[in-house]
Formats: structure tokens, C-alpha cells, sequence
């Protein structure tokens, strides 16, 4: 698709055309909303693989029944500070919205405050999720599990998903410090989004069903990706398993389906969300050393906080938009003209 041709949108159309989508597609305006905002956000922040390219599978998936579009997430107490969510096998994003409107008054009440959720999907871009408690005073930790992706070290087959660890921190007078990463060394909706533009990887993003490394997107999805940091990756991934499923009574990631799949058993998946009330643990204390921090890291040339690249992004997207995939265009067709 040339530059020409390529489809820009404002962000706010950008939503409302995946909502629509969505709806189309067996899913209730609620749901559709929620999973449109995380998807056009994630976009704008220069996460594609987040963002908009999910949306044929998402539609798909809801069409076919293998995410229930229909379904409310219920909350139950399991603990003053704990709450346990059930996703109904239906979008992620629903189900987060929940946790995140039950979670800082608990966590102000009790110092933390924490969220699991079971019977999930994909959650995209996790540093969002924590970016919006940050954003509310809290310091804030997510694990999310994932479709099998990652072979033990020394292993060929996958035990473990791709697993993001997102953390974030807010920071006086400015943004919040958020951190957010896969623990294979690129995320799997990166290869893709490679698939879907029918281009080829980099080398040393993934190995073929053979454990040979690849730069075939179609081979790589069809064997394993390499881990972050070799050996001590896996042992990450393994201790997010750990806490998204096996203290959610999610399905583990080798028990899960595929997220991009259209067919099929749903994933199942979980996450787990923790909030903590920094003014609880370190009283006023907590700003100004956070501020020293900070001040002693950007003191040097060249370096940068990690997420400040995705605010820049998204400064731009705000101004400039973003950009509807020529798959999606392709497949549900162009925005409505006004």
C-alpha cells in the first residue's frame, strides 16, 4: 500500500472504527470500546503489535465464539486486599477495566491491593495497565501469561509464553516511570504483524520447530522464540507463570490455545495486578528519593528512563494519528465517510 493510499485516522475515529468492528462481530458496545481504546492506544504509543493489527483476529475470534464478546466480568473477594476476576473466556481488557476501578481504594486503604484474573485472553500492551495506576499515586506490577512460546533452556519444545512484566511508578511534577517487557527477546505480536506484511525477521528473534534460528515469520510461529537473557529469561518466564496462572488458576501457557488462532478452545489466560501506596512504605520520603533516582540516571548523556520513548509517540499520534494496517482495511473495508 503506498503512502498515499495508506489510512490515517485521529485517534478517537481510529476507536470508534475498531469498536465498530467489533460489535459487527458478536461483541456488546461495553467491551467493544474497552478493547478498541487499548488497541489505539497501544498503537499510538508505537506498540504495533499491540495495537491495531490485532483487530482481524480479535473480530475473528469473537465471531467464532473462541472469545465471548458478550461476557461481563464478575469480581469476587477472596481476601480484604484481594480480589479475584473472572473474565468469562472473554476479552481481556473488560476485565482489567474492573480491577483497575477496584484496586486503589483497597490499596489506600490497606497499603496494597491486588487483582487476579482467570479465564482471560490477551492483554496487550501491560505497561497501560500499570501506566494508569502510576497515574492514580500507585506503584504498580503486572504478570501476564501467554500461549506456549519459550522452550525450557536447553529445551526444544515450548513450556512457557512470551510472559510480560510490566512495573510502573509515578514521579513528581511528571510522568510516570513505567517499564514493560516480554521475556523473549521481542514480543510474539511482532512477528506477527511481520507475517501478516509478508516480511521477514531479524535474526536471533526466534528458532523453527527444529530449534534452528529463523528469520521465516511462518517458521518462527510455528516453533519457538528465544528468550530474553538466555537461561535466565526462561527462569523469569517460569516465575510468571507462577504468578499469572498458577496463583489465578488460569491455564498455564502450554495449556492454552493460540492468541491468534480464529478457531478453537479459548486461552484461558490470566493476569495478575498488584497496587502498592507508595506514601504507606516510604511516607513523604517516597517523591523526593524517587526524584534522586532519576536525577542521577538522566544526569548522564545519552540515556533516557525506559517508556519515554512511548510518550513521545504518542504525543505524536495525538497530533498526527495513526495508521489503519492495509490488512484490517483490506478485511472490514475503509472508515464510513462523514
Amino acid at each position: 500500500m503506498t503512502d498515499e493510499k495508506r489510512v490515517r485516522l485521529p485517534l478517537d475515529e481510529a476507536t470508534e472504527y475498531c469498536a465498530e468492528v467489533l460489535i459487527k462481530h458478536n461483541t456488546n458496545p461495553e467491551n467493544a470500546w474497552s478493547v478498541a481504546e487499548a488497541l489505539v492506544a497501544a498503537e499510538a504509543d508505537g506498540l504495533s503489535g499491540h495495537g491495531l493489527s490485532r483487530l482481524p483476529t480479535y473480530a475473528g475470534q469473537a465471531a467464532s465464539g473462541k472469545v465471548d464478546g458478550l461476557a461481563l466480568p464478575k469480581q469476587e473477594d477472596r481476601a480484604p486486599a484481594v480480589i479475584a476476576i473472572d473474565a468469562g473466556n472473554g476479552f481481556a481488557y473488560p476485565a482489567i477495566d474492573l480491577a483497575l476501578r477496584a484496586l486503589p481504594t483497597r490499596a489506600r486503604i490497606f497499603g496494597l491491593a491486588s487483582a487476579t484474573i482467570f479465564r482471560s485472553h490477551h492483554c496487550g500492551a501491560a505497561g497501560l495497565t500499570v501506566e494508569r495506576l502510576a497515574d492514580a499515586g500507585f506503584v504498580a506490577m503486572m504478570f501476564a501469561n501467554t500461549p506456549q512460546a519459550i522452550a525450557p533452556a536447553g529445551g526444544k519444545r515450548a513450556v512457557f509464553g512470551t510472559n510480560p512484566i510490566a512495573f510502573a511508578a509515578p514521579l513528581m511534577s511528571r510522568r510516570p516511570l513505567v517499564i514493560d517487557m516480554s521475556l523473549s527477546r521481542v514480543a510474539r505480536g511482532n512477528i506477527m504483524k511481520a507475517q501478516q506484511d509478508g516480511k521477514q525477521i531479524p535474526k536471533g528473534w526466534a528458532l523453527d520447530a527444529e530449534g534452528v534460528g529463523t528469520t521465516d515469520p511462518e517458521a518462527a510461529l510455528a516453533g519457538t522464540m528465544v528468550a530474553m537473557g538466555g537461561a535466565k529469561g526462561t527462569a523469569l518466564a517460569m516465575m510468571v507463570e507462577v504468578m499469572a496462572a498458577g496463583m489465578t488458576s488460569a491455564h498455564f501457557a502450554f495449556e492454552a490455545s493460540s492468541f491468534f488462532a480464529k478457531e478453537g478452545l479459548p486461552p484461558g489466560t490470566g493476569q495478575f495486578i498488584i497496587a502498592f501506596d507508595p506514601a504507606v512504605f516510604a511516607g513523604e520520603n517516597y517523591g523526593m528519593r524517587m526524584a534522586t533516582l532519576v536525577a542521577e540516571i538522566e544526569c548522564q548523556e545519552g540515556v533516557r528512563l525506559p517508556g519515554m520513548r512511548r510518550y513521545e509517540n504518542r504525543e505524536r499520534a495525538a497530533d498526527t494519528g495513526v495508521i489503519l494496517p492495509e490488512s484490517v482495511v483490506s478485511e472490514f473495508g475503509p472508515p464510513r465517510a462523514e
